[in-house]
């Protein structure tokens, strides 16, 4: 008699069902925004109202510091730093976050810095001058890489080079790829080949990041911070496999979460010297968010994006420009 056989929902589980929405299935794109929505609920339309602490008025997460093996600080009870954006009902969730009466929320964040700094490491000339030149990288990617004039460009076309430039650094494969822009992973597989043509130094940078892991057993970030990874020797394929990935990524995503602490630390006497009111009340990976006196926005948006963007001085002098850009509003949806 034939039986039905439960899976757990896991990441794996998870990578099927995209998959499978992606080549146009519809049950398993329900089954993904039931879950999401779920989750929304449960995480935060429920979960957050509970939190509201009596004497404050406020929600209040706690940080923590040697969770993410990276370097990324995580926050949890509750966790705001993994509301999604990306969606209409994730940004639902972010307009519930209102600053106080005579205030803004304002939010800054690094500009592609995981980009500029793969630029940097792996020493990628190209890359580097498009960052210097302030100049689309995702349309330079795809002019390079897919061979069409940048005047006029398919945006289907620019979104795939964004893909491919943030999945390389994640170590993304052929299947995650096709996964991603709902393409045949042959398909797939010949856009991270023709990648990694025009940008060597990438590949380069891959294969000696691995290899130094192997015979170290961690890597280093650009502060000289070192991430252990006791998995790049495991007999395991996938545990070795998934070692290697973090492996390349580690000294890049690691060296952004330095950058932003170091950003963090001096961010309070700066403004203090500056007479300014700020208070920083969030960190969310690449973004902090502020609440600050209407009155104080555009002198507190000068001092903070200075503080980020000189935030590696006199440590560390990068061969391309950190970015930080600003925006403000009423709600944290509004000001991102």
């Amino acid at each position: 008699m034939p039986r039905l056989l439960l899976v757990k929902p896991d990441g794996m589980f998870d990578e099927l069902l995209k998959g499978l929405a992606a080549r146009g299935h519809d049950l398993p794109a329900r089954v993904l925004e039931w879950r999401q929505l779920a989750k929304l609920k449960s995480t935060y339309t429920d979960s957050l109202q509970k939190q509201i602490n009596a004497e404050t008025g406020r929600v209040h997460t706690s940080f923590s510091q040697a969770v993410a093996s990276t370097g990324r600080l995580s926050s949890s009870d509750p966790n705001l730093q993994n509301i999604p954006i990306r969606t209409e009902e994730g940004r639902k969730i972010r307009r519930a976050f209102v600053a106080e009466d005579g205030h803004s929320l304002l939010s800054v964040d690094y500009s592609q810095i995981e980009l500029r700094l793969t630029a940097h490491i792996a020493e990628v000339e190209s890359l580097r001058q498009a960052f210097l030149d302030g100049q689309d990288i995702h349309a330079i990617t795809a002019s390079q890489v897919f061979g069409v004039p940048i005047e006029g460009m398919d945006p289907m076309i620019r979104r795939q080079a964004k893909a491919i430039n943030f999945g390389i650094i994640y170590g993304i494969s052929a299947f995650g790829l096709a996964n991603n822009l709902g393409i045949r992973q042959g398909e797939a597989k010949a856009y991270i080949e023709a990648y990694f043509e025009r940008y060597p130094g990438i590949r380069d940078y891959m294969e000696k990041a691995k290899e130094f892991c192997r015979k170290h057993g961690f890597v280093e970030t650009l502060f000289g911070r070192r991430v252990h990874m006791p998995g790049i020797a495991d007999k395991n394929p996938a545990r070795r496999s998934f070692s290697e990935r973090a492996a390349i990524n580690a000294p890049i995503q690691g060296t952004a979460a330095d950058i932003i602490k170091r950003a963090m630390i001096r961010m309070p006497p700066a403004l203090t010297r500056a007479k300014l009111s700020a208070r920083m009340l969030l960190q969310v990976h690449d973004e902090l968010l502020f609440e600050v006196p209407k009155a104080e926005i555009e002198e507190t948006i000068s001092v903070v994006r200075h503080v980020m963007e000189t935030a590696c001085a006199p440590v560390l002098e990068l061969s391309v420009p950190l970015v930080a850009d600003a925006g403000h509003a009423q709600t944290w949806a509004e000001a991102h």
